[in-house]
């Protein structure tokens, strides 16, 4: 299992990186991953099953 960044996350759910950081930042229905530091660096490593948590969300809201 591969992590991969908010910015490829946001890519692979088929929204903007603001979108996605303004879905997080509200909190009102998703869960991000938590932040990790990563070389000094705060980060979100998203593994293929949030992307899968996330993308079954956002088909319940449409």
């Amino acid at each position: 299992m591969k992590a991969c960044s908010s910015r490829e996350a946001a890519k692979k759910l088929g929204v903007s990186l603001m979108t996605l950081q303004r879905c997080i930042a509200d909190g009102s229905w998703m869960k991000a991953p938590k932040l990790q530091t990563v070389g000094g660096v705060k980060v979100r490593l998203w593994s293929d099953r949030d992307i899968k948590r996330v993308r079954k969300l956002m088909k319940n809201l449409q």
